[in-house]
C-alpha cells in the first residue's frame, strides 16, 4: 500500500493559506464597500479665500473676469529710463585687488566697480560719476571718473 503524499503539516499549511486568502478577499470587499462613495461626496470646492470646502460657493460672491485681463506667464517689465551718467561716493576700494563699491546718490544702492572700469584713479570717499552696465552677477560701474 502506498503512503499518502500529503503529511499532516502540509495539510495544515494549506488550510492556513486558504484561510488567509479568504480573509484577504473579505477585507478587500469590505474596503470596496467603504470606498463606494458617490461622486458628489468626493467633489471639493474652493472658496473666495482659496480654502477647500465641501459646500459649493455662493453665486452672489462670484467675480466677473474678462479673458483680456488674464496674463499667462510673467508680465512684461516696464522699461525704466535711467540716467546714463550717475553720481556717487566710493564706499570702499582696494588698490591691490582692483575692486570696490560705489554708493549711488539717487538710489543709495551699492554698485560693484572693478579696476577695468576706471578712467581715473579712485580712493575711498571720492565723489565720482559713472555708468552702470549689467554684469554676470549684477550691476557694474564703468567709465568711473573722479569729480571735484
Amino acid at each position: 500500500m502506498a503512503r499518502s503524499q500529503e503529511t499532516y503539516s502540509k495539510k495544515e499549511r494549506e488550510k492556513k493559506k486558504q484561510k488567509k486568502k479568504k480573509e484577504k478577499a473579505e477585507k478587500r470587499e469590505q474596503r470596496k464597500e467603504e470606498d463606494a462613495r458617490s461622486f458628489e461626496d468626493m467633489i471639493m470646492y474652493v472658496d473666495e479665500n482659496g480654502h477647500l470646502t465641501s459646500t459649493p460657493p455662493d453665486p452672489s460672491k462670484r467675480k466677473k473676469i474678462r479673458k483680456e485681463d488674464i496674463e499667462i506667464g510673467i508680465p512684461k517689465k516696464e522699461v525704466q529710463e535711467q540716467e546714463a551718467v550717475r553720481s556717487g561716493v566710493v564706499k570702499f576700494f582696494n588698490d591691490e585687488k582692483g575692486y570696490g563699491f560705489i554708493v549711488d546718490q539717487s538710489s543709495k544702492d551699492s554698485i560693484f566697480v572693478h579696476a577695468n572700469g576706471l578712467v581715473d584713479q579712485i580712493r575711498d570717499n571720492d565723489r565720482v560719476t559713472f555708468e552702470v552696465e549689467m554684469g554676470v552677477k549684477g550691476p557694474i560701474a564703468v567709465n568711473v571718473k573722479v569729480t571735484g
